[in-house]
């Protein structure tokens, strides 16, 4: 598992009966989810004195409740600086979890000591492209919200990346893709965090289990002769792993060599020393120079 075990504004303090006691800065937030299945006491005063918990409702869906949270805050990681606030369906515009691989792509970045172009799908709020973009990359964000394109922007702003060489496109993902084929533009790093489900601007239906292979696929013609890595997100129920680096295996090592990682993310929960499994990535890296 890789663990995201760096945050100092961010901390999961203790985890039971289906529900996660978080601390986003200052503020000590509860929410639901769906891994913590065991019920252990709730010994921690927090637990009863959060500033907001987002309880799910028996009819689907849920809401913030005892909501006592500004309407924006800010938290950091490392240089990178984020713009928080609660959503709906629980979410706050971050995924903590993510930071074990905002580590390794900056890290790719700096030891490939030369100019490294990045593509960045489905990109959301952006922590992925502010990562990439301090380390000295070039990026191209794409989301097809708008409002998270913007988003991103603020993030971008907020961490001194404003001037930093960033497309910002709102779009279709697989329909950017298929223009910058035609285009011949290319990526030597191209990171995807794709939806379970979804649906495009003109009412396709995305599901990930049937179309994130040929998706990959399409994806791969955008990159470039000097490769530096591949980087899938999965946060579909039941989708292992091993899935997730098989399909990179199958179509990136089988071209270019290199290898291939797959893990679960993690991220380390105070209370009990364990690790809170949020998701799986699959890494390809290409050795080849």
């Amino acid at each position: 598992m890789w663990i995201s075990d760096q945050w100092q504004d961010y901390e999961v303090i203790d985890t039971s009966g289906g529900e996660k006691l978080e601390r986003w800065g200052k503020y000590i937030l509860v929410r639901p989810d769906p891994q913590v299945i065991w019920d252990t006491p709730r010994t921690n005063k927090l637990w009863h004195n959060y500033h907001a918990r987002y309880a799910r409702s028996s009819s689907g869906g849920g809401r913030w409740s005892t909501n006592h949270l500004p309407e924006r805050w800010q938290i950091h990681y490392g240089s990178l600086c984020f713009n928080v606030k609660p959503m709906n369906f629980k979410h706050t515009g971050v995924f903590p979890e993510q930071a074990a691989n905002w580590d390794f792509i900056q890290d790719a970045i700096r030891t490939a000591n030369r100019p490294v172009n990045v593509l960045n799908l489905f990109a959301y709020t952006g922590g992925a492209t502010l990562a990439a973009a301090a380390a000295g990359a070039s990026v191209c964000h794409v989301d097809a919200a708008k409002g998270m394109v913007a988003w991103a922007k603020e993030n971008a702003a907020s961490s001194h990346l404003s001037d930093a060489p960033i497309r910002w496109i709102v779009d279709d993902c697989a329909k950017f893709v298929e223009r910058e084929i035609r285009r011949g533009h290319r990526y030597d790093a191209i990171i995807m965090d794709p939806p379970s489900y979804g649906r495009g601007p003109s009412g396709e239906i995305w599901k990930l289990e049937s179309d994130l292979y040929p998706f990959v696929k399409l994806v791969s013609q955008v990159l470039s002769d000097q490769p530096l890595f591949v980087i899938i997100n999965s946060y579909t129920t039941g989708l292992a792993p091993s899935v997730v680096g098989y399909i990179l295996d199958s179509i990136f090592t089988t071209k270019w060599g290199g290898a291939t990682q797959a893990q679960e993310l993690g991220l380390p929960v105070t209370a009990s020393g364990l690790a809170l499994p949020c998701g799986a990535t699959g890494r390809w890296v290409c050795h080849k120079e």
